[in-house]
Formats: C-alpha cells, structure tokens, sequence
C-alpha cells in the first residue's frame, strides 16, 4: 500500500514540476493540471483506504475478514437504477478495501425475511436492506439480532432501532432539477412523470418535479401516472406511450426496473425521458435528457467503511445536495447549456435555503394548489 501511494505522490510531483517549467499550449497546461488532480484523487484514496484499513485491523478483525451484505428489492441489481446504485457502491468499498462484497434479490416481497437471514446465519458484519419495503422485514430481524448491524435505505421508520442506521435523501430536490431543466426544455407545454408506487416518500420525487417544471414554465402541463409497481416494464411503457398521445414531449420516471419500460417508450416516440437513481444515460444516449440521482452508491460505499473502522451509529443519516448526495447526472450533453447554467445557479440557491423545495403535501399546496394528483 505504501509502495502505490509513494508511487501516486511521485507522479503527482514529476506533473507539478513539469506544470511549473511553464508552456505556452493553454492544452498543454490544462492537461497537466487534470493529470496532477488525478494524482492527487488517487493519492487521496490510497491514503484513505490506508486508514481504513489500518483501523479495521486495530480493532481486531483484517479488513479483508469483514462481510458486508446487500439485500435487494424486488427490483434486483440489474434495475439500472435504485440497486444497482447500491451494488456499485459496495463493489467499490470491496474494491477500495478489500471487503467482502455479495448480494441476495429478493424477487418477492416472501424473500426478504430468508434473504436477511441468511446474512445473519453467515455472520455478516453489515447487512443493508434496499428500500422501505424491507423495513418490517428488518425490524424483525434487528430485534432478534441486537448483536447484528442493519442499515435501510429510504426507511427512517426503524430510527429507534440501536442497531439500524437510516440511510435518507433529499431526493426532491434532485427531482425539482429535472422538473426545472423539463419545463425549460419541453416544446409543446407538455411534461410526464411516472411513479412506481404512490407512498409518501415516492410523492417527495413528484412534488419536486412538478415544482420544478412548473417554477421553469408556469404554462406547463404535468402528466402524472402511478404504475403501482417497479418491475412491469409494460406498464411504464404504457404509461409512456398515453402521455405522448397527450402531447408529452419530456418523461420522468422514479420506478425503478419499471422505468426501464418509461424509457423505451420515449424512445420509440423519440421525445425526452429522465432518469432516476443513477446517471442513465448509457441506456438510451439520444433518449435520456439526465437524471436525477441519488446517490445510494455514496451512502453504501460510506457505511461499509463505517463497517470496517467501527464507527457505524444508528439513527437517520440523510443525504442532500450540500453534500452531493442527491444532483443531477453528470452527463449533460443533451441539456441547452443555458438551462445547465441557471440550474447551477438554482443549486446554489436550495443549498443556501433561498429556494425551498416541497416535499410533503403541505408545502406543495401552501404554493402550487392542487396540481398534484399521486398523493
């Protein structure tokens, strides 16, 4: 480990000493401040693998010894979305560490109990529940196994559990930006967006949609399904396919694998569709406007070297925009740069509290009225 990072530092030094020899290529100079940034991320994580490692190894157990486990929703970890975010994470906490890394799908909502304990029976030193609808699940097992380590994603209800850690995001405000960059790109008035289910925590993407192209055009029409699933393909197709008959000309979906059909409805009536979760644009290049993420990968990869140095805390963590824990996808390349310019002065804003975004009933009329039908 010290070999590769003395190795990392001594290239970062060989680019800082050619940088400062001078050229006058500005490329030339550009391209030697990347290469020494890279460096210098890289040296960053070797050092806090170093750390990590170091402290696992102080309380008694090597890094490499430590089992880390994912139980997934009905969605799988071939969503393209909400778990593999939550795979990526961890494949690169495994990578980083030297973790051992594994997952169990849950196909039904009947796995989830045996998929926990499983873990539990394995003897995993952390086992992470993706998505509320393992919460009853979890809280069965945490109260039997007091001397196990839960955490749930998108799931606060267990926050009083001792050994359960709440992994939360803001993420209407990742959908008020995609709202926004939606009602300033559409052409015909037109937007839709497509739910997997319609509970209080799928209503915060809404408002923050809705809120978002409505504060870009106040002449848009917002188009709202519930598909009251997250694996039916066919039906976010089919809800994707009524709104283009509607005139919709941009689709947002938060459905998980049934967004995958949201996508490919869009992109046979070659309008815009929006993802979620991850930056989807690698699923349909020319289809995908962005995305609004949310940054699961962040948040698993955080609690598995929580795992490793003994920090971990139960109660809620939540994740928001000041700490990129929910944004829009890095892959631009389809936004009008002078949208991406006010959406990053609109970034700015929320972060400072000078925009608030709606993410409960309340604030969404106290403003909007009642626009907003999925609640």
């Amino acid at each position: 480990m010290k070999k590769r990072l003395l190795a990392v530092l001594t290239a970062a030094s060989m680019v800082g000493s050619l940088a400062a020899c001078g050229s006058s290529s500005t490329a030339s100079t550009t391209a030697a401040a990347e290469t020494k940034a890279a460096a210098e991320t890289a040296a960053a994580t070797e050092a806090a693998a170093a750390e990590t490692t170091a402290a696992a190894e102080a309380a008694g157990k090597d890094a490499s010894e430590i089992k880390i486990g994912i139980v997934t929703d009905v969605g799988g970890v071939n969503d393209g979305s909400f778990n593999t975010s939550a795979w990526t994470g961890l494949q690169k906490a495994q990578k980083d560490f030297g973790i051992q890394a594994s997952y169990l799908e849950s196909h039904t909502d009947a796995d989830y109990k045996p998929n926990i304990e499983n873990f539990v029976d394995e003897d995993y030193d952390m086992i992470i529940c993706i998505g509320y609808a393992l919460a009853d699940a979890l809280k069965e097992a945490a109260e039997a196994n007091p001397d196990k380590k839960f955490a749930i994603v998108d799931d606060a209800s267990l926050a009083d559990e001792p050994n359960v850690t709440s992994l939360m995001f803001e993420q209407a405000q990742a959908s008020y930006l995609v709202g926004y960059v939606a009602g300033k790109t559409t052409k015909t008035n037109t937007v839709g967006i497509v739910l997997g289910m319609s509970t209080d925590l799928m209503n915060e993407f809404g408002y923050g949609y809705v809120a978002g192209a409505i504060d870009a055009n106040p002449n848009v029409k917002v188009l709202q399904n519930n598909a009251n699933s997250f694996t039916d393909t066919a039906a976010g197709k089919t809800a994707a396919n009524n709104m283009v008959a509607q005139g919709a000309d941009v689709v947002f979906h938060a459905a998980g694998g049934t967004g995958l059909g949201v996508i490919d409805g869009c992109k046979e009536a070659n309008i815009w569709a929006i993802g979620v979760d991850s930056d989807q644009s690698s699923i349909a290049p020319k289809t995908i406007l962005t995305s609004a993420m949310k940054r699961v990968d962040n948040a698993v990869y955080d609690i598995a070297k929580e795992t490793i140095d003994g920090t971990v805390k139960a109660g809620v963590k939540t994740y928001s925009l000041a700490d990129d824990g929910v944004d829009l996808a890095p892959t631009t390349d389809n936004i009008d740069p002078a949208v991406l310019t006010e959406v990053q002065d609109l970034k700015k804003k929320i972060v400072a509290g000078e925009v608030t975004v709606p993410k409960t009933k309340a604030d969404f009329e106290a403003k909007y009225g009642n626009v907003y039908e999925l609640d």
